[in-house]
C-alpha cells in the first residue's frame, strides 16, 4: 500500500515538518509506502485560467502548464490515501498548497474523477497563536469535498499542544493506514 503525504511549509524545520515525520513514522510503521511530496521544492506555478477559465484541465482533463504539477498529480491518482499538511497563513493553506489545489481542483471536477472517494487525512499547522488551524483544516476539507475526496480525520497542530499532538500524529498514522488497508469507509 502506497501513501502519498502532501506538505507545504516554508520552513524545511519547524512544526509543519516535525507532524509530516511523525504521522510518516506511523504509516511507515504499519508497513505502508510513504511518498513525500514537499510542494515548497517542486516548480508549481499558479493556474493561468486559460481558454476563458476552462482549458485543457475542463476538456482533457490536463494542464497545458509544463511544470510538476501532472507527475505530482499521477503519484496522487496511484497512492491509496493521501495525508495533506501545510503551515497555516493568514488561517488558510500556504501559497504553494492553494497553487497547486486549484489546479488540480480544475482536472479533477472538470474532467477526471482520479481521485474521487480518496480517504483523506488532514493537518494544519499553526506556531502563531494557533487561531487559523481550525479554519484553514475547513478550508481544505472543502476545497477537497468538491474533487469527490473525504476526510478521514482533521488535526490542528500548534505550538501549545505540539507536545501530546506530535506523538498521537504517529500513532494515528498507524491507525489511519491499517484501515485503508481494512477498506475501511466512510459515510457521509
Amino acid at each position: 500500500m502506497s501513501i502519498a503525504i502532501v506538505w507545504s511549509s516554508a520552513n524545511e524545520d519547524g512544526l509543519t515538518a516535525s507532524a509530516k515525520g511523525a504521522i510518516a513514522e506511523g504509516i511507515r510503521e504499519n508497513g505502508a509506502d510513504v511518498e513525500e511530496i514537499y510542494l515548497n521544492h517542486l516548480n508549481l506555478e499558479h493556474c493561468r485560467a486559460c481558454g476563458n477559465g476552462w482549458g485543457a484541465c475542463r476538456s482533457k482533463g490536463v494542464c497545458v502548464i509544463e511544470d510538476d504539477f501532472e507527475k505530482t498529480y499521477g503519484k496522487l491518482a496511484d497512492a491509496e490515501g493521501i495525508v495533506w499538511i501545510t503551515a497555516v497563513y493568514w488561517h488558510d493553506t500556504t501559497e504553494a498548497m492553494k497553487a497547486f489545489t486549484d489546479r488540480l481542483r480544475r482536472c479533477e471536477t472538470g474532467h477526471n474523477g482520479y481521485l474521487n472517494q480518496k480517504r483523506c487525512f488532514l493537518i494544519a499547522c499553526a506556531g502563531g497563536t494557533g487561531l487559523g488551524a481550525v479554519e484553514c483544516l475547513h478550508n481544505m476539507e472543502e476545497a477537497l469535498k468538491h474533487m469527490g475526496m473525504r476526510a478521514y480525520d482533521r488535526v490542528p497542530v500548534i505550538r501549545f499542544n505540539k507536545d501530546y499532538m506530535l506523538p498521537a500524529l504517529r500513532e494515528a498514522g498507524r491507525l489511519y493506514s491499517r484501515r485503508l488497508g481494512d477498506g475501511f469507509d466512510m459515510k457521509y
